[in-house]
């Protein structure tokens, strides 16, 4: 492929070389002490030169209307209609659309005018063939794309790369750089010629046990379910699955491994948002706990700086009123003005960050509710295995924030990492 393919055999070898050596300045500057991983970056096999390239689309916010309308036998007049009375705008939903189909044909033609074999997949279609035919994927859409890929690629060998396809409404933080959207064959030439470096990012694996469980999961991203349509979902999967598998017990008694992975998080709670969610907690095997709270999620270093991030940053406020009261009460003589509070918020928001290829997970108690019965001795921190054991009434474990996996009373998950789910990805600069 690209101009490695044009190449002679020594100055091929010459380059693989010089790709291996670029690893060795994968990560850069540390960050802080506590959150580094002490883990050498592993070294590639060779230069990227993929021959089989799935192209995974999204499904833009056009073509979800277009086909929730149509299948409701309405006209394009109609559809043009109830969106002007939603408060949304049908030229502006297709311009977005367009957008992202142009930029997603620039990719496309760009890898096949390189040789390469391409096979161009929307997301609803993205399933274990598509993973096993191609030997690279590249997530054509935003970071929810990027996700729904990653997951179910199990091969630590088998490269991802994300292009966001409408930079100026996504902010991909999982994808290539922008400027690279619109300039996609430069970045292949990079990539041939070994001017890049290799993230093996750490992801989560979920083993499930018990009753209350269904492996057969619902994608919340192409269906957008209300809670009733979640729940009838979640019923009608699990008849299936019962049906398909025997007994309730010969389903349930031995435990399984789910079939796709995490980059992000792990979310178990209540489909019901208004309602508790009860469960018990073991940390790395340690004293099962009863709790109560709004839920518990459980992230990688990649998803250290997505939802995890937002349910523990504090903002200035906070801050300022804590550290008025530190004042008071030991009547240290400490300067609150504007900097030295954000200078504060800052130091402890970035203490939540930590690298993606960091083999901890860090849980987060949302919430907790402490009295008498339930207790949260640790309302989050770092552990290597995490059980819960469901005693919810309507609940789900959601993966990534778009697969969702039954998970109600008598449920069991235990969650870990491997070295053998890290994610291959690439790091190029602009």
């Amino acid at each position: 492929m690209c101009s490695v393919r044009r190449m002679g055999r020594r100055s091929a070898v010459n380059l693989v070389r010089l790709g291996t050596r670029a690893v060795s300045l994968l990560y850069g500057n540390p960050l802080r002490p506590v959150h580094t991983s002490t883990r050498k970056a592993p070294e590639p096999e060779a230069a990227f030169r993929p021959e089989k390239v799935a192209v995974v689309t999204k499904t833009t916010r056009y073509e979800f209307e277009q086909q929730r309308y149509l299948y409701a036998g309405l006209s394009e007049e109609d559809f043009k209609q109830l969106l002007a009375m939603k408060g949304s705008s049908y030229s502006g939903l297709l311009e977005r659309h367009t957008i992202h189909t142009t930029n997603v044909e620039h990719i496309v033609s760009s890898l096949r005018r390189e040789g390469i074999e391409v096979r161009v997949v929307k997301r609803g279609e993205y399933d274990e063939e598509v993973v096993r035919w191609a030997d690279t994927i590249i997530s054509a859409g935003g970071d929810g794309t990027m996700l729904l890929v990653a997951s179910k690629v199990l091969s630590k060998d088998k490269p991802v790369v994300g292009v966001n396809t409408d930079p100026e409404r996504s902010e991909g933080h999982l994808c290539l750089p922008v400027h690279y959207t619109h300039a996609f064959p430069e970045a292949l030439e990079k990539l041939c010629r070994g001017e890049f470096r290799w993230l093996w990012r750490q992801r989560i694996r979920v083993h499930f046990e018990g009753t209350g469980i269904n492996p057969t999961s619902v994608d919340l991203h192409e269906q957008q379910l209300s809670l009733e349509q979640h729940s009838r979902a979640h019923r009608i999967t699990t008849m299936d699955s019962r049906q398909r598998t025997g007994t309730l017990h010969d389903s349930f008694s031995k435990t399984s491994l789910l079939p796709i992975r995490s980059l992000n998080e792990i979310f178990i709670g209540e489909s019901l948002s208004s309602r508790a969610s009860y469960y018990e907690i073991s940390v790395d095997d340690g004293p099962w706990e009863k709790q109560k709270s709004s839920g518990l999620s459980i992230c990688t270093g990649t998803g250290s700086k997505a939802w995890s991030y937002n349910i523990n940053k504090l903002a200035e406020q906070a801050v300022e009123e804590v550290l008025q009261i530190g004042k008071s009460q030991t009547g240290l003589d400490i300067p609150l003005n504007r900097d030295i509070i954000e200078k504060v918020t800052d130091e402890y928001n970035a203490s939540l960050e930590f690298r993606p290829d960091d083999s901890r997970l860090f849980f987060s108690i949302r919430e907790p509710i402490v009295n008498r019965v339930f207790s949260s001795s640790r309302q989050r921190g770092f552990a290597s295995r995490v059980s819960v054991r469901s005693r919810c009434w309507d609940a789900c474990m959601v993966v990534d924030g778009g697969t969702s996996f039954e998970f109600n009373d008598g449920a069991i998950a235990t969650i870990s990492m491997s070295e053998e789910d890290r994610l291959r990805t690439v790091v190029l600069q602009p």
